[in-house]
């Protein structure tokens, strides 16, 4: 698959040019023959007989853009001066700040902040520590927790590498729900000791959002740490895929007029995604759903599920799926299924094999740059196609998610997450796009939707209450 002029590939090129003459045209064809974008382009200073123009540019690669810039070069009469790449520009010094809610403006004030006058709550505090929520940030702050094991899609990079996906992760959680979190990169990849460190730092927060840590280990973290703490842990890559994959598989079936119930679903991928996904759509009552990992369809009598290598989540899986006992491959077990959900590898299918599934089939291709299937060979045969890219219809994207989760469970002070708040959620996410706008490239709203942090926070309040939204 080509990959199309996208903003992440954005730069500013400086340039000098003639005042006269067709110069200016000329750069924008220029930038077009060469397979780029023109997004923006502004007279920044000007002469009797030169212009410096600042020229933003869409490529596809850095590669793609460094071609461009090379081309610009041979303009006769144009000079390129310096170019700029727009999103290492936008992280420069970090994306988040901490700022004070309040003024500090003399003697008073500092005294009543600072010392002497927070001695009172702190010694408050120490006698009523439950009012921490009410005292402290504690009542709004979250903890977003990686090692930097399996970020993206980019492997295991380690802690500082994961930085600045973790700035992102807290500027959005602030953007879209009001919540303060905050990115804490561990260097560490021993279970232990990662448990051990959430554990000490949890005093602090009212949540702890688990990130980017790699499978097995993940499901050990997060098992540990909901059992050892008094607060909500929720690893995103697991329960924010979950719910928005439920979210758009609810609005896709009344697309495609059938029941979650009724339908055959195959996923591939066995790892923390693919697991999570499954729990929550047996959860919400799928009854048939064939998983396949990179070793073919999970059943009880592979040798690895019954082995001694202690992946008990694989287990699991064979326990509670296949019901028709399938063998073989993805191919094969796809054939006839009305839903395909990949959370695996690149170009493992075809369109021919979508072809081979049920008729109004709904296709969940959501590996990350390059899906599992060609978005286009896939919508020649499904009624509904959904990838995780933004550059086609029906993103599962987690940030649909995880804002509003956390806010309802601030709001609750929940100090669990349950099976039903995730379906709520979904649910909540999924009823933000209403009948009349539903169609097969329209099953899951925009992350900039008004209303859905608040519809998503209402429903998990409502939910840890036990009183969930029909």
């Amino acid at each position: 698959m080509s990959a199309s002029p996208s903003v992440s590939y954005s730069i500013t090129v400086r340039l000098e040019a003639p005042s006269y003459g067709n110069a200016v045209s000329g750069i924008t064809r220029a930038v077009e023959d060469a397979g780029g974008v023109v997004t923006g382009l502004d007279v920044s200073g000007s002469s009797r007989d030169r212009l410096r123009v600042d020229v933003t540019i869409a490529a596809s690669s850095e590669e793609h853009s460094k071609a461009i810039t090379e081309e610009l070069s041979k303009i006769e009469g144009v000079e390129v001066g310096k170019v700029s790449d727009r999103t290492f520009l936008m992280h420069l010094g970090g994306k988040i700040e901490m700022s004070s809610k309040v003024a500090l403006r003399n003697r008073d004030e500092l005294s009543m902040a600072y010392t002497p006058g927070v001695a009172r709550v702190s010694l408050a505090l120490a006698e009523n520590p439950e009012d921490a929520r009410r005292l402290t940030i504690k009542r709004n702050t979250v903890a977003v927790v990686t090692d930097g094991s399996a970020v993206l899609g980019l492997g295991n990079i380690g802690p500082i590498a994961a930085l600045p996906v973790m700035e992102g992760k807290a500027a959005l959680f602030k953007q879209f729900a009001g919540v303060d979190a905050w990115p804490l990169c561990l260097d560490t990849q021993d279970t232990e000791e990662i448990i051990k460190v959430v554990k000490a730092i949890a005093p602090g927060f009212a949540g702890i959002n688990l990130e980017d840590i790699s499978a097995p280990r993940c499901f050990e973290i997060e098992r540990r740490l909901r059992q050892e703490l008094d607060i909500p842990v929720f690893h995103d890559d697991q329960h924010g895929t979950a719910i928005v994959v439920l979210a758009a598989l609810t609005n896709a079936l009344k697309v495609v007029g059938k029941k979650l119930e009724d339908v055959r679903i195959v996923g591939s991928g066995a790892g923390a995604a693919g697991t999570a996904i499954l729990k929550l759509l047996i959860a919400a009552g799928a009854t048939d759903i064939t998983v396949a990992d990179y070793h073919g369809v999970v059943h009880v009598g592979r040798a690895d599920v019954n082995g001694g290598d202690g992946d008990g989540e694989l287990r699991w899986v064979a326990d509670h799926t296949n019901p028709g006992n399938l063998t073989g491959t993805l191919r094969e077990a796809l054939a006839g299924a009305d839903v395909f959900i990949g959370v695996s590898a690149p170009r493992i299918l075809t369109g021919e094999d979508i072809a081979t599934m049920a008729p109004g089939a709904i296709v969940f291709a959501l590996a990350n740059p390059e899906p599992e299937v060609d978005p286009d060979d896939a919508l020649a045969h499904a009624a509904v196609v959904a990838t995780g890219r933004s550059d086609y219809p029906n993103q599962i994207n987690n940030v649909l998610a995880f804002p509003g989760v956390f806010r309802g469970l601030i709001d609750a002070q929940s100090n669990t997450i349950t099976s039903e708040v995730l379906v709520a959620a979904a649910r909540a996410i999924a009823s933000t796009v209403g009948d009349g706008d539903l169609n097969p490239s329209y099953i899951v709203p925009s992350v900039f939707h008004k209303d859905l942090a608040k519809t998503v926070s209402e429903a998990v309040v409502a939910a840890v209450k036990g009183d969930p939204a029909e």
